[in-house]
């Protein structure tokens, strides 16, 4: 299988220098911009899988760059994951009404966000993997099984639903308004709590196989699966 190409606009030196560096041994190809012309170039060359997006770039910034692939038929399809300094609530959700992907807050580590980068490119094709896995729990699309360590477990479809949720969208935090949204359909009506208490057998179901910790309670905003 040839490596997916990850491209990289940042205008920093110093950080497309790190990033490079972190793709040396890694399933990505890198390549680069320094600004949203550059970028422009490069998607017309080369048709990235997935644009790293710095906010503050000279000339057009990220977030309006990302607005105008978002509206070009060609290039909507593109998943962007936005990097960037500001990391005030307000400033996320213009990200995300403009079409990104995921949002990584400056200074971050090339673990997570290789791991990011991952989540997003599985999220958004999880029909072509017969098999989604992550941190030892494996989810077969085809059979609607999962397994841990390559045992399988009693889920119920709740929990199967939840938990398919944070594997594909790991490393992400999600308040419980938004779970309900998500897992549940908001069109439902349950209360957060409820929430709380699918956490719990998730994570009892889990423990016995040593990866309720996974599953991370962040205080005062919500619930994240990750591997970190």
């Amino acid at each position: 299988m040839s490596q997916k190409i990850i491209l990289l606009v940042e205008d920093e030196l110093a950080i497309r220098e790190m990033m490079k560096f972190a793709f040396i041994n890694s399933q990505y190809q890198l390549i680069e911009a320094e600004d949203a012309e550059q970028a422009l170039l490069l998607i017309i060359k080369n048709k990235p899988d997935l644009i790293l997006l710095d906010w503050m770039l000279p000339g057009i910034n990220g977030i309006e760059f990302a607005r105008r692939l978002k509206q070009d038929s060609s290039n909507h399809e593109i998943p962007i994951i936005m990097l960037t300094a500001r990391g005030e609530e307000v400033d996320r959700i213009r990200g995300f009404d403009v079409g990104i992907d995921d949002y990584v807050t400056k200074p971050f580590s090339p673990k997570e966000l290789l791991a990011r980068i991952k989540a997003v490119l599985r999220r958004i094709s999880p029909e072509k993997e017969g098999q989604i896995e992550l941190g030892g729990i494996c989810f077969d699309n085809t059979c609607h099984r999962v397994s841990v360590d390559n045992k399988l477990i009693d889920i119920g479809p709740t929990e199967y639903k939840l938990l398919y949720f944070f594997i594909t969208h790991a490393e992400r935090v999600y308040s419980r308004s938004q779970l309900l949204d998500h897992v549940w359909g908001g069109e439902v009506y349950i209360e957060d709590r409820t929430v709380d208490v699918h956490i719990r057998r998730l994570r009892k179901i889990l423990s016995t196989y040593d990866k309720d910790k996974l599953i991370q309670t962040v205080r005062g905003s919500g619930y994240r699966f990750s591997i970190q």
